[in-house]
């Protein structure tokens, strides 16, 4: 064999996939599908996959949890084979990113709440969230406070206070 013979040889194993290789990643975006499933509908708009698989994934969502599913779902890991695997992956995980994120948010908008309840004649809160937030109906704003530490006061349920979780919560989405 002269070394030419050689070369190619090299060349044919880096190319090589093993059987074992080729099912981990088929188990992989079998898995990848499996947490389609798991999202909103919204999420899944926003996903860079086509009409057969989103078709698919809501199949899936109506099916109980039998063997039909185990089934839906194997369809779903072989049509994400043709699929841009990372970029389903990557969108997912700004989904979750987010969902910390939202969740820092809604806390920090409970501990809102909370101060300007419990501040009655403390406006240092109103003043932060006017700052942050200049399109505030402060008018608004105040109402909503007052009946909710009306309600507090008279040991009410608190629909008023969710009213104003509400409100703090559309400034948020609204900027």
């Amino acid at each position: 064999m002269n070394e030419d013979n050689f070369d190619n040889l090299d060349n044919d194993d880096e190319d090589f996939i093993s059987r074992s290789q080729i099912k981990r990643e088929a188990e992989a975006l079998q898995k990848l599908g499996e947490r389609l499933v798991d999202l909103k509908p919204g999420q899944l708009d926003k996903l860079p996959i086509d009409e057969t698989l989103r078709h698919a994934v809501d199949e899936a969502k109506k099916l109980p949890h039998r063997s039909a599913l185990r089934r839906q779902m194997q369809y779903i890991g072989k049509l994400m084979r043709y699929e841009d695997g990372e970029a389903i992956a990557n969108a997912i995980e700004r989904f979750d990113v987010t969902k910390e994120a939202h969740n820092k948010v809604f806390h920090k908008l409970e501990k809102w709440r909370d101060r300007l309840i419990e501040n009655n004649k403390d406006n240092t809160m109103l003043d932060v969230i006017i700052s942050e937030y200049p399109h505030t109906d402060i008018q608004h704003l105040r109402q909503l406070v007052r009946n909710a530490q009306k309600e507090v006061s008279q040991n009410k349920p608190p629909a008023a206070a969710r009213k104003l979780f509400k409100y703090l919560r559309e400034l948020e989405e609204n900027p």
